[in-house]
């Protein structure tokens, strides 16, 4: 057998049907036997035959690809979080034979602009859209535009019809405070970002409810924040805020990058974990199982969550959903060695 892709029409001939047909199933159609439909395509598979993506797009007016930005904005091009939700996107796309098409946004370019770019010159059938600000204008512009697209994430105006799939940090960080309120703990820091982020404001949201539904007047809570790639910024608001001379005993990161720099800098400043200080974190990246002694977190699966949004996108496109749809995901807490009771409580 020839190490080369066979043509759709040599396919055809190989099956002794016609190419009409092999095209269809290929595509999934219903009206093609579910028989004929699976005999086509592991004859494909076992041929090498590869689709003619531009004949493909002349036929059905779309490209095939699903789009996604990427800000560039930290020293490293991808974090934690976009490494697993990336390949996770990539997963639930091909499962239906859509490939995705990664376009960044370098330092002092916004993404709007690249977006805007992505989005009229036809190279992308449908967009997903990460790390939704409050007000996100991404989020207007593609709505304007009818381009189908799902954000991992909710905006602020819910009244607008967004299809997205977030995870529910609002009752993650009740749950969290709610376990170390029982273990004695009373007064808390969080470790939080500048940028009006609507994760920020969820999270941030989640944990000053669960302090007012206690009604203890002895909770006190102090935050800190800097802007999300400054890493220099970041450190030196956690000094302050663990180095004081009446520090937290309880400590959340709004994610875990956050909360291993806490781990980090308590290190540093002979803050025993969990002794002197509990830390808590969220999104159970690779790092936080090996992070002495161990991070307790919440587990958001982000890849799957990746790959549920390409499986909707691929529905958005086809129009198989007349009302947006939306998914609000429990993360399950991880418990690790990082929390502990208060050091002024007995067990």
């Amino acid at each position: 057998m020839s190490s080369r892709g066979k043509t759709l029409k040599e396919l055809a001939e190989h099956l002794d049907v016609s190419i009409t047909t092999v095209s269809r199933a290929l595509a999934g159609n219903d009206k093609i036997a579910l028989k004929t439909r699976e005999r086509v395509a592991e004859a494909a598979r076992q041929l090498g035959y590869v689709p003619n993506v531009a004949a493909r797009q002349l036929v059905s007016g779309r490209s095939g690809f699903a789009g996604l930005v990427l800000p560039v904005r930290g020293p490293n091009f991808v974090d934690s979080y976009i490494g697993e939700f990336v390949t996770g996107l990539g997963e639930g796309l091909v499962e239906h034979g859509m490939d995705l098409f990664l376009a960044t946004a370098q330092a002092g370019q916004s993404e709007l602009s690249v977006l805007r770019h992505v989005v009229e010159s036809g190279r992308a059938d449908g967009v997903v859209l990460l790390r939704i600000a409050e007000v996100d204008e991404r989020v207007d512009y593609l709505l304007k535009r009818n381009i189908p697209f799902v954000t991992h994430g909710r905006i602020l105006d819910q009244s607008k019809p967004v299809n997205w799939l977030d995870a529910d940090g609002e009752a993650a960080f009740a749950e969290a405070f709610d376990l170390l309120y029982d273990l004695g703990h009373r007064h808390f820091g969080l470790v939080s970002i500048a940028e009006p982020m609507m994760f920020r404001h969820l999270r941030e949201r989640g944990l000053r409810q669960a302090i007012e539904r206690r009604g203890d007047d002895s909770v006190h809570l102090d935050i800190v924040a800097a802007p999300r790639f400054d890493r220099e910024a970041t450190l030196s608001s956690v000094r302050t805020l663990i180095e004081a001379p009446q520090r937290p005993t309880a400590v959340l990161g709004l994610f875990d990058e956050l909360a291993l720099m806490v781990l980090e800098e308590a290190g540093r400043a002979g803050i025993s974990v969990p002794g002197d200080l509990s830390v808590v974190g969220f999104d159970n990246i690779g790092a936080a199982a090996y992070a002495p002694p161990g991070l307790t977190t919440f587990e958001t699966s982000t890849r799957s969550a990746g790959r549920e949004i390409g499986s909707i996108l691929i529905e958005v496109i086809e129009g198989r959903n007349p009302a947006p749809v939306t998914k609000l995901v429990r993360p399950s807490l991880v418990t690790r060695a990082s929390h502990g009771p208060a050091p002024s409580a007995t067990t």
